[in-house]
């Protein structure tokens, strides 16, 4: 009998010893998100005016081969667009891009050194593959106007 009330308090005594060997551990952890506005344009469109109807002036023509993609974490944000300088005379530049899921297009606007507002209320969004049209509408006055560049800035801005 003894020995088995020895073995049982052993038996405590190492299991008590057991539990108060566990112990545990806390540590604060700081997180944040900050705000994210990114848009990005891939393609090499070009645009050649090259015919016109007899009396009408030079057909404007069209490029929609390129892309752009967008991705926030705002509400409201917007994307503009401008040109480093002016078209020559006679020339008009114009850029249309289609809006992703929840935003506004407000259509094919005239690229200047003035930002234009392209597309409006893009909110908490990340999405690729949305298209991009350029055109090129040129008058009579213009002339000829031999091939040249012009870079075009687009801005994600705004919201909150």
């Amino acid at each position: 009998m003894f020995a088995r009330r020895s073995a049982i308090a052993l038996a405590l005594v190492l299991g008590a010893s057991g539990l108060a060997k566990a112990q545990t551990a806390t540590q604060t952890v700081t997180f944040a998100v900050n705000a994210i506005n990114v848009v990005s344009v891939s393609g090499s469109p070009t645009l050649t005016v090259s015919t016109a109807s007899a009396g009408s002036g030079p057909t404007t023509v069209s490029d929609a081969t390129s892309n752009w993609a967008v991705t926030t974490n705002q509400t409201g944000a917007k994307i503009t667009a401008s040109i480093a300088s002016n078209m020559p005379a006679g020339l008009t530049l114009s850029v249309d891009l289609a809006a992703p899921t929840g935003a506004t297009s407000n259509g094919s606007l005239a690229l200047s050194t003035t930002s234009a507002d392209l597309v409006d209320g893009i909110t908490k969004i990340a999405q690729s593959g949305l298209s991009v049209t350029y055109s090129l509408a040129a008058t009579a006055a213009a002339g000829v106007v031999s091939s040249s560049t012009c870079v075009v800035t687009y801005t994600i801005s705004g919201g909150t």
